[in-house]
């Protein structure tokens, strides 16, 4: 037998010990090594007996960057979301705690911001705990909110899911370590981040006056170190004001991911995370200065990287990691959270589904418990569609219809808006908001009860309180919201028709 052949069976023999060296196969041998040749979707990989040569290894290296800046765009999108929702109002002059932003007259079509609704008040307290420390946020009553921390998670609600139970009260939010004295009167937040994104919605079922002089009466946010003489509270119009919330789909995108990285504390993000982030060049603590070949590389990353979270979000994988989102009697309905679960850890809280975090922090924002589950009568509950009945995305130049059957679920009213597929902002167009609901348009209704919608580039004769505007050229996709939900709605009873293609 050849010396090579020998020394060969004696490896293999160490590698599987409880067989005899006689014993090894040729089948076995085999299996253990690498041919001088092997054809791979990045091309041939070439060896010597097993030993890579250079140019192998520079094509795996080239292919390991590409796939880690992938998947460091899917994983860190939950960061630069957050990142970019808060430094996005800031040229407005949301900048200091006191100076809180708030959408009074609505949201509109004019600022870049994921899938906001136009039928309710936002308001905006953003922390910087780094900066003032543990943080008072006076919270008015009536409000319906919550508390995320950098990384997208839930870490406390505010207003009526909240412990003030919409009452309004005081909360202290603390920084990361906090292990000051905490004073009495407070519902106390602990954040494990020292920037925190701060939402509240509030009703405007008495009109927007009422509402915004009920955040301006009672809202305040300052630093605990000046509660004996907190500063004047600082609304911040955003109403009607150009300006971006939404994360890069580019190479700025790694930027904003490391300006998280380096701004927050080191345990944030898991070990194996940060391990990823730091493979790539994104580690606290240093530079990211990519060379010219990280640099194209990544730009090739993170180009995959968005094709990916795009078509996670439109074309699920349901037989797989996302059945749970198209619960809806087999239609291109769908929610926003696999099973109602804002943590992503799947039905047993062990494993952590990573494709239905994409499929949320891609598209949305805002995470609760409260919004997932909502209680009948409460807050508002959403159907999603990015796909009509066909199965294909939208088409702004053609004409689509959806039926609601009679009676529509909803205690207050519903709503539908249109979003931009490109932006996942609402949808720009002539109409004053791209939206349609049932107390400002009051639409048609056919004999049975049941409600036509359409939405095209122009209004069918006689619906046009039934309408809304698309733009030929640009694809949308819509959200059917019903505030104040009743169960029928919450248990899926209730379903929306598939949205037609009927030009």
């Amino acid at each position: 037998m050849p010396i090579a052949r020998q020394i060969r069976i004696l490896i293999a023999a160490a590698l599987l010990p409880n067989v005899a060296p006689a014993e090894v196969t040729q089948q076995q041998l085999d299996a253990i090594s690498t041919p001088n040749e092997v054809d791979t979707s990045i091309g041939t990989l070439r060896f010597i007996d097993g030993a890579p040569l250079p140019e192998t290894s520079q094509m795996v290296y080239d292919y390991l960057d590409r796939a880690r800046g992938v998947d460091a765009f899917l994983k860190g999108i939950p960061a630069a979301s957050v990142y970019m929702l808060m430094e996005g109002v800031k040229p407005l002059g949301a900048v200091e705690a006191h100076q809180v932003g708030i959408f009074d007259g609505l949201m509109d079509a004019n600022s870049l911001f994921l899938t906001g609704n136009s039928s309710t008040m936002y308001v905006f307290p953003n922390l910087e705990l780094d900066r003032d420390g543990p943080t008072v946020v006076e919270v008015p009553p009536g409000a319906l909110g919550a508390f995320n921390d950098a990384y997208f998670r839930y870490i406390g609600d505010v207003g009526r899911a909240g412990p003030d139970a919409g009452e309004g009260g005081k909360y202290l939010v603390l920084p990361p370590g906090y292990d000051g004295t905490v004073p009495d009167g407070y519902f106390v937040v602990r954040s494990p981040s020292y920037t925190v994104w701060t939402f509240m919605r509030m009703s405007v079922a008495d009109g927007l006056e009422a509402a915004y002089d009920n955040v301006a009466r009672h809202l305040r946010v300052y630093p605990l170190s000046q509660a004996d003489d907190p500063p004047a509270l600082e609304l911040v119009s955003l109403s009607g004001e150009a300006f971006n919330t939404v994360h890069a789909n580019d190479f700025q995108f790694y930027e904003e991911l490391n300006a998280v990285v380096q701004r927050e504390p080191i345990d944030l993000f898991p070990k194996e995370t940060r391990g990823l982030w730091a493979s790539i060049g994104i580690e606290k603590g240093k530079p990211f200065a990519p060379d010219d070949r990280m640099r194209a590389i990544l730009e090739d990353a993170v180009a995959i990287g968005n094709a990916a979270a795009r078509s996670i979000v439109w074309h699920p994988r349901v037989d797989q990691t996302l059945a749970g989102l198209q619960t809806f009697d087999g239609t291109n309905w769908n929610s926003a959270f696999l099973d109602q679960d804002v943590f992503f850890d799947g039905p047993d809280d062990q494993t952590m589904n990573t494709d239905a975090r994409v499929t949320f922090h891609y598209p949305y924002t805002a995470v609760t418990p409260a919004m997932a589950k909502p209680s009948p009568g409460v807050g508002s509950d959403y159907r999603i569609a990015y796909l009509d009945a066909a199965g294909e995305p939208f088409d702004g130049s053609a004409t689509y219809k959806v039926t609601l059957p009679p009676d529509p679920p909803a205690d207050d009213f519903w709503a539908f808006t249109l979003y931009d597929a490109q932006t996942r902002s609402m949808l720009q167009t002539d109409q004053p908001l791209p939206s349609i609901d049932s107390i400002q348009n009051d639409p048609v209704q056919n004999p049975d009860g049941s409600i036509d919608v359409y939405f095209a580039p122009t209004a069918p004769e006689g619906f046009e309180q039934n309408w809304v505007q698309t733009i030929p050229g640009k694809s949308w996709f819509t959200i059917l919201r019903m505030y104040g939900p009743r169960q029928a709605w919450l248990d899926g009873d209730y379903v929306p028709g598939e949205i037609t293609r009927i030009d």
